[in-house]
């Protein structure tokens, strides 16, 4: 069965976006705090759907045209990685938190700040949105055919985003201990310095 191009642009999207990263591991806990969810979510997806469009309008091939661009944004990516990474290791090793909704929540503006880093700071958004689904949607040459494909792209972004941002709120209970919060801290704080690393190993 040959699949519709907005299929194929839900399924490509969300194989790529599906992958545990920096974006995904920040958008996972601001869920289980309940705290900016709506707004978050909304960010992330908008950020996304800019970018796949951006892709799909073969944005591409004018970002190829400054090979220093990439480089430029490993670096920036892997140090606001790397100081994200401490504070949560930080977090992990002092301990003492633990999920209170009634705690007060951090400013919406500096929620959105880490997100925005997060999203426009990390090179890999680009290669998948710029670079992967832009060259998937060239085998459509029809425009009403690219315009379904990269709103089905669109679409499973809205899906991720929303899905991992209000269902984390099933596993609240799991964290009610700080025992919990250090371990998500810890190992939050180990993917960071793992994409850190690979960030600056990519630029070298």
């Amino acid at each position: 069965m040959i699949l519709s191009p907005a299929a194929v642009g839900f399924a490509t999207a969300f194989s790529l976006i599906l992958a545990i990263g920096a974006q995904n591991a920040f958008v996972l806990r601001q869920g289980l705090l309940r705290q900016h969810v709506l707004p978050l979510c909304l960010f992330c997806a908008v950020s996304d759907a800019i970018l796949i469009a951006a892709g799909v309008a073969g944005f591409g091939t004018i970002a190829a045209a400054f090979p220093g661009f990439p480089r430029l944004m490993a670096l920036a990516g892997a140090a606001f990685l790397a100081v994200y990474g401490a504070l949560r290791l930080h977090a992990a090793w002092t301990g003492g938190t633990a999920l209170s909704l009634s705690s007060e929540a951090p400013p919406l503006r500096r929620t959105l700040a880490i997100a925005a880093a997060f999203t426009w700071l990390n090179p890999h958004v680009y290669l998948d949105t710029l670079g992967l689904i832009g060259a998937v949607s060239t085998q459509y040459a029809a425009t009403p055919a690219k315009i379904a494909f990269g709103l089905g792209a669109v679409l499973a972004s809205f899906v991720f985003f929303f899905s991992l941002g209000y269902g984390a709120r099933l596993l609240a209970p799991a964290f009610q201990s700080a025992r919990a919060w250090r371990l998500l801290d810890l190992g939050i704080g180990v993917v960071m310095w793992v994409l850190a690393a690979g960030l600056i190993r990519g630029a070298a």
